[in-house]
């Protein structure tokens, strides 16, 4: 059974699976997620921050650490959104490459959407076309398809929630036409990339990542943080747009203090609600089902098939 470590490199966090792989299913043994905001700034400049890549490699730093410790015997470490937009992201891989001997892989929206949609579904049998939906800070993924199978459709979006609270929320609390101009762009980026058919086809959902489970476990106002109660949790479109009004309303000192939310999600969970409920409106769904099997497990699978067909 190969023990695998993936490091996600994302917008908005950088996240860390160390896990068994095996005939299909992913066994945790260590999962760690830090909010480095890697793409603070990018839309604007179009360059990493010193500051935002310090952050993601003091955070490396450990996971490196506890790769070691667990005898990982492959390492992949996956770049999204927030590199691929950047002017200066070989200077971040090679920082990467010098301190850690980690071989950064930017990878396309396609592949990511790909690799998500593997990991959120893989617990599923064939069934009903299924839309995942991952809300990263640069960008969200829609991937629609049959479990068990290749994606029918897949796009990367501009819709980040980083992104979309950099352009749009100036104020704090963020006023009614701030949201309402967020909500707009939105909903004409995602009707723009994902065509009404496919839209109309699908017939149930799954969301990944930190906006999604971030709202789960506000929703049953977790204290601790409990990742087994938030997993397959059915997160209701009513439920959403009362946490939007809800968040949008607190200037971002009392966001930090919401019982669920971590902290430092609190900066963009208002535009990471958004996203959430225009994504649902635009397909349809009543409710989603959140999941915190993501892009890490997917690529762990991927990495592990990989290992299996070279041997």
């Amino acid at each position: 059974m190969p023990r695998i470590a993936v490091i996600d490199l994302g917008t908005n966090s950088t996240r860390l699976l160390i896990a068994d792989v095996d005939d299909g299913r992913v066994t945790e043994v260590e999962r760690r997620t830090n909010v480095t905001r890697l793409g603070e700034g990018v839309d604007r400049s179009g360059r990493l921050a010193q500051g935002a890549i310090d952050r993601v490699l003091d955070a490396v730093a450990d996971y490196h650490r506890l790769i070691e410790s667990h005898g990982a015997l492959e390492t992949v470490a996956l770049a999204t959104s927030a590199v691929r937009d950047a002017e200066n992201a070989e200077e971040f891989a090679d920082a990467m490459r010098s301190r850690f001997g980690i071989e950064p892989r930017t990878i396309s929206g396609d592949e990511e959407a790909t690799l998500t949609f593997l990991g959120a579904t893989s617990e599923l049998g064939n069934g009903e076309p299924t839309m995942v939906l991952d809300i990263g800070g640069g960008s969200t993924e829609f991937v629609v398809g049959t479990p068990g199978g290749v994606p029918d459709f897949h796009v990367s979006t501009r819709a980040g929630s980083v992104r979309q609270t950099e352009r749009h929320l100036r104020d704090d609390p963020p006023p009614d036409d701030q949201i309402a101009a967020m909500r707009e762009e939105v909903r004409q980026i995602i009707e723009e990339g994902v065509p009404a058919e496919t839209r109309a086809g699908i017939a149930r959902g799954i969301a990944v990542a930190g906006t999604a489970t971030s709202l789960a476990a506000i929703d049953q106002e977790l204290d601790p943080y409990d990742p087994a109660r938030v997993h397959g949790y059915k997160l209701e479109l009513g439920a959403c747009r009362r946490m939007l009004e809800m968040l949008a309303s607190m200037p971002l000192s009392e966001r930090r203090r919401v019982a669920g939310l971590h902290p430092d999600r609190a900066p963009t969970i208002v535009a990471g609600a958004v996203i959430l409920i225009e994504a649902m409106l635009a397909c349809g769904l009543d409710s989603m089902t959140t999941s915190e099997a993501d892009i890490l497990h997917g690529a762990a699978l991927s990495a592990s098939k990989a290992a299996n067909s070279a041997r």
